[in-house]
C-alpha cells in the first residue's frame, strides 16, 4: 500500500483560545493500519504555535525533529530542538514543543 503525501488527512488543530497550534497529517492513513498503533503523524508546527503541554498516560510518544528549532519542555525541563533531534516521553511523563 502507498500514498503520496498530498492524499493522506491533514488537520488543523487549535488550541483553547481557538488559535491554531499546529497541523497533524496522519501517515497512517490506511484501511489495514495496526489498531495497537494509535498515532503515526506528521506534525508541522509554525513560529508562534505549539504542542501544548500534556501528560500521557498507558502510551508514550516520540517526536523527530525535521526541520526548523524548537524549545521542547521535558517535563518542564526546556530543551532547543534542531533537526536530526528525537525526543521520548514515556508513559506517565508529560511534554511540548514550540
Amino acid at each position: 500500500m502507498y500514498k503520496k503525501i498530498e492524499e493522506l488527512k491533514t488537520q488543523t488543530k487549535l488550541n483553547n483560545e481557538g488559535k491554531k497550534k499546529m497541523l497533524k497529517t496522519n501517515l497512517a492513513d490506511f484501511d489495514a493500519w495496526d489498531p495497537k498503533v494509535r498515532l503515526f503523524s506528521l506534525i508541522q508546527v509554525k513560529p508562534g504555535e505549539e504542542v501544548e503541554y500534556h501528560m500521557h498516560v498507558g502510551e508514550s510518544e516520540t517526536f523527530f525533529i525535521l526541520s526548523g528549532q524548537g524549545i521542547y519542555s521535558d517535563n518542564g525541563n526546556k530543551v532547543d530542538v534542531t533537526p536530526g533531534m528525537v525526543t521520548f516521553t514515556p508513559s506517565g511523563q508529560g511534554h511540548s514543543i514550540k
